[in-house]
């Protein structure tokens, strides 16, 4: 099988056709309860795509009732691994769901959460292992949310230990990374330096500016962000993802005139 449905899709990752991108994660009503409501959280989908999202992460079994026309300008991503806040070990992630299923889903790619210094560490590295092998078969991109969490883990911002887990994703078979952001936040380009891989960092400090956030990690050499809480969270999640979009894609302007995603679009987010 050749590459060509794997560069199709990571290309439509990138809505904007610039390698940056923009992710919504909506899966955290598995591990953290309900974010919204059954009709709000169509809204909610509705103002991330039409802020300018690259794409959303969620569960196979939410990807089942997202209206598809919701999607036309917007990549879907299937989260495979799952946990609970209310699980004896939070940081044991497990897989919930495979390739095949996202494909017959329509998913633009698939996403595995693993924690690097957890206690079931080893059995999330054979899984992250597992799945980046039916990628491959299926020319399915993968996404790796990589983080350093665990009883081992004492400074999970230390950018050694960061560029450590970025290149265990590239060394295991992933085409995206997510982690989270160095500290001090200069030396975040050190881990960028030390990838093979686009890096996209998770949301920041719930406290802090999301702009300053989104921006500081654009300078440094970060592909992009993926941003959940703070834009589900918002009052205003349309203008909270529109802002972001214009800050990872540099062009907040054009994003204004993004067709509803109610209306017919060229671009399908429907694999190949």
């Amino acid at each position: 099988m050749s590459s060509t449905g794997k560069s199709r899709r990571l290309a439509r990752l990138s809505g904007h056709g610039d390698g940056r991108y923009l992710f919504v994660p909506l899966d955290h009503s598995v591990s953290d309860g309900p974010i919204a409501g059954v009709e709000r959280f169509d809204e909610l989908v509705r103002d991330v795509v039409a802020g300018g999202a690259d794409g959303i992460v969620v569960h196979k079994g939410r990807a089942r009732v997202i209206d598809p026309e919701l999607l036309r300008d917007c990549s879907l991503i299937v989260h495979l691994s799952a946990s609970t806040a209310h699980a004896p070990d939070v940081d044991a992630k497990v897989l919930v769901g495979d390739v095949e299923d996202a494909i017959r889903l329509g998913a633009d790619a698939v996403s595995v959460h693993v924690n690097i210094g957890s206690r079931t560490e080893a059995a999330q590295l054979a899984d992250l292992g597992a799945v980046a092998a039916a990628c491959d078969r299926w020319n399915m991109p993968l996404l790796a949310m990589v983080y350093p969490r665990g009883p081992r883990v004492t400074d999970p911002s230390d950018p050694v230990l960061l560029s450590h887990v970025v290149n265990i994703a590239a060394d295991l078979g992933v085409d995206i990374v997510k982690t989270v952001f160095a500290s001090p936040a200069e030396r975040m380009a050190e881990v960028v330096d030390s990838s093979p891989l686009p890096i996209i960092v998770a949301g920041g400090d719930l406290d802090g500016s999301i702009a300053d956030f989104a921006a500081s990690a654009l300078a440094v050499g970060c592909r992009g962000l993926a941003v959940g809480r703070r834009v589900f969270g918002s009052a205003t999640p349309r203008a909270t993802v529109l802002e972001l979009a214009g800050i990872v894609h540099d062009s907040a302007g054009s994003l204004l005139d993004r067709p509803s995603p109610s209306h017919p679009s060229p671009r399908m987010a429907g694999a190949l």
